[in-house]
């Protein structure tokens, strides 16, 4: 290493230290959060609109469910679907299904499926018999028209949360 290289690496220091970066190293998963269960908001679009004449667009979305825990089952107890004014339009899921440690389970709305509105979302419940690692829940929208297509996805939100 050259003595200019040198010099630039410890202006560069400096110059972190003196702007107040600090960098720690922090074991992995060490600030991770550890939840019982939780009720998660995940909106969807089962159409967007388009040009001056807001034309709308329709979309497949489709609902994914990732259980990122390493070693723990999480237990799905409701996955269900409002419009756009919030009234309720279907249970996507009947019965509480389990979901083993780092699987996935999607629910999809069909393109067809017009009813949800710009505004739809799911409403899903998960819980667990000890504490597990928060589920990645997530939606992806997606359409093609000619040669046009278009995609995109929305994160789930927390509502409710069960602590250890």
């Amino acid at each position: 290493m050259s003595k200019f290289d040198s010099i630039t690496r410890m202006l560069t220091v400096l110059t972190l230290l003196t702007a107040g970066v600090c960098f720690t190293i922090v074991p992995a998963g060490a600030d991770m959060r550890l939840f019982k269960g939780q009720t998660v908001y995940v909106p969807v679009y089962s159409h967007i609109y388009s040009g001056d004449r807001e034309q709308p667009f329709y979309l497949a979305a489709t609902l994914s469910i990732r259980n990122t825990d390493l070693k723990h089952e999480i237990k799905l107890t409701a996955v269900d679907y409002y419009d756009s004014e919030g009234a309720f339009l279907k249970h996507y899921q009947d019965t509480t299904l389990t979901l083993n440690a780092m699987a996935t389970r999607r629910y999809v709305v069909p393109e067809s499926d017009k009813s949800g509105g710009s505004g739809a979302k799911f409403i899903v419940r998960w819980q667990s018999d000890q504490p597990v690692a928060e589920p990645l829940i997530e939606s992806v929208m997606i359409s093609t028209k000619t040669q046009q297509g278009i995609s995109f996805t929305s994160r789930g939100r927390v509502l409710e949360v069960t602590l250890p």
